[in-house]
């Protein structure tokens, strides 16, 4: 008999057995002490320009691997050189970042992390976050940036 398909949950459960993952408080603490990490948001350009971490660059997940080699379109040169550097991956909620630091592990990045809680976490630890041109936000006005938009068709049918 075959075995049922995989699911979205079994997927992040299998990338948490491989992925290190550190909560935001522990992010912060290291980014005070001045280790050089980099700091990758893999959402849609959209929700990064919405709010994001200071300092983080944004290469959305769907282009992902190519951003990672040379001589692509979508060509991130400061990661694709950044093989041996420790990278923390971000996203909204801590699980597009897990399944993003799985892939680069398995291209042959060397130190990564995902940021478990993700962008949200970060805020709630009052962290801020700044908008796309730069400004701080306030971390209410961030929560309501950064909250889930569901459409009526894309919740669990009845």
């Amino acid at each position: 008999m075959a075995e049922p398909p995989r699911r979205y949950q079994d997927l992040l459960a299998e990338a948490r057995e491989h992925v290190r993952e550190l909560m935001p408080w522990e992010l912060a603490e290291r980014l005070a002490a001045g280790e050089p990490l980099w700091l990758l948001d893999v959402r849609e350009p959209a929700e990064f320009a919405r709010a994001h971490v200071a300092g983080s660059v944004n290469v959305p997940r769907g282009v992902l691997e190519q951003a990672c080699e040379w001589e692509h379109d979508e060509t991130e040169p400061a990661l694709a050189a950044r093989r041996t550097g420790p990278i923390v991956v971000l996203c909204r909620s801590g699980n597009r970042s897990l399944l993003a630091a799985r892939t680069l592990m398995e291209l042959g990045f060397a130190d990564v992390e995902s940021l478990r809680l993700g962008v949200r976490g970060w805020n709630e630890a009052e962290q801020p976050l700044v908008d796309a041109d730069g400004k701080r936000l306030d971390p209410d006005e961030a929560e309501r940036r950064l909250a889930a938009r569901l459409r009526p068709d894309q919740r669990r049918p009845r």
